[in-house]
């Protein structure tokens, strides 16, 4: 719940905090964040009204939170948050930091400056960007956000099966099609936008299931009206927002209190990298795939057979089923667990189905 605020270490969990981010964050404990996102100010320098050929005005960014004197006065108000969010980030955790042409290239210098590792650069591509009214540039189609660990050594955590199950089992690439909020997600106030830069909840939801596990800690420097906490009680993560305006942490303490969590069952995604390992010769050894049974690929076009001591033999040599599937194919590497097949009462069968019964068996 968003108003009742659990202390963990100190940390006023599931809570919006309002004041100044970076002294929020200079107040917490060091190192007990998982992960870091932050929207911050892009600094548009917008000078004047952005008008449509209707000579109508454009809602767009013009509020105080977005102006600064010059690039030195906002590269050290970056310099500064980015410094108090690495410091509360666990070594393990993730930083994630979003910005548009104006401000990100400034912003990405400076976290190289304090040490943070840029794993990716995630473009952004809007389905529904606002068209480039006066015809004198390209359409700003997308915004960059980094994603760093706390140093060039750090382990952190990245969710690559879940990733890839997101995107219909094929690998997740760096650019990302997602339209801009709008519809019922975009909140109003007085029959406007409330907040003129609010974030769609599927961009937080692929960058929270990417890099945190359920129960983790998320902070946001720039809360606004609240997307990265909705998405973090949902998807069963914590949370700490912290905004220094008053409204627009109204409105997200009520945004985020009508959102129901996914049951927490629903929420642990097995890691094939953490399943049990299972060698080929424990099928040997238990006579699932005998000594003498001959393996084939799918198409049959290739063969080995199996030897005792669970390796394969070819006839031009022999190895694990990793090995010998690389050498039949003349490829550097292969997944033997998934190259090689067993014939059944006339049916391939890949092997992979008794390695998963043998873990099925561990897990009891």
């Amino acid at each position: 719940m968003v108003q009742r605020m659990s202390r963990i270490h100190t940390l006023e969990v599931d809570s919006v905090l309002v004041g100044d981010s970076t002294a929020l964050m200079r107040a917490m404990p060091a190192n007990s964040v998982d992960l870091v996102f932050a929207d911050p100010p892009y600094n548009l320098q917008l000078n004047n009204d952005l008008r449509r050929p209707n000579n109508s005005v454009v809602d767009g960014v013009d509020d105080e939170w977005d102006k600064f004197d010059d690039f030195a006065t906002y590269d050290r108000f970056t310099r500064d948050w980015i410094a108090a969010a690495k410091r509360i980030l666990k070594p393990t955790g993730s930083f994630w930091v979003i910005g548009s042409y104006h401000n990100i290239y400034r912003v990405g210098a400076i976290v190289q400056d304090l040490g943070l590792w840029i794993l990716n650069d995630i473009v952004w591509r809007k389905t529904n960007p606002m068209p480039n009214f006066r015809g004198k540039r390209f359409t700003n189609a997308h915004e960059t956000m980094l994603w760093c660990a706390k140093d060039k050594d750090a382990r952190y955590t990245f969710n690559y099966e879940t990733m890839k199950g997101l995107n219909e089992d094929l690998q997740m690439r760096s650019d990302w099609l997602i339209p801009l909020c709008g519809g019922p997600e975009r909140l109003k106030l007085d029959g406007r936008k409330a907040h003129p830069t609010q974030k769609p909840e599927a961009l937080l939801h692929r960058v929270l299931l990417a890099s945190t596990k359920p129960g983790d800690l998320v902070v946001d420097p720039f809360f606004g009206t609240g997307t990265t906490g909705a998405v973090a009680k949902r998807l069963g993560r914590r949370f700490i927002g912290l905004e220094r305006d008053e409204t627009y942490a109204r409105l997200a303490r009520e945004r985020i209190a009508a959102v129901l969590p996914v049951p927490a069952e629903d929420l642990t995604i097995q890691s094939k990298r953490s399943e049990p390992r299972v060698p080929f010769g424990t099928l040997v050894e238990r006579g699932m795939i005998p000594p003498g049974t001959v393996l084939v690929d799918q198409s049959r076009r290739w063969a080995a057979r199996v030897r005792p001591d669970g390796t394969l033999i070819w006839a031009n040599g022999k190895g694990s089923i990793h090995q010998v599937g690389a050498e039949v194919q003349g490829a550097p590497s292969c997944n033997g667990w998934t190259f090689w097949y067993y014939e059944q009462a006339g049916q391939l069968m890949p092997i992979d189905l008794l390695r998963q019964q043998i873990r099925a068996e561990y897990a009891n």
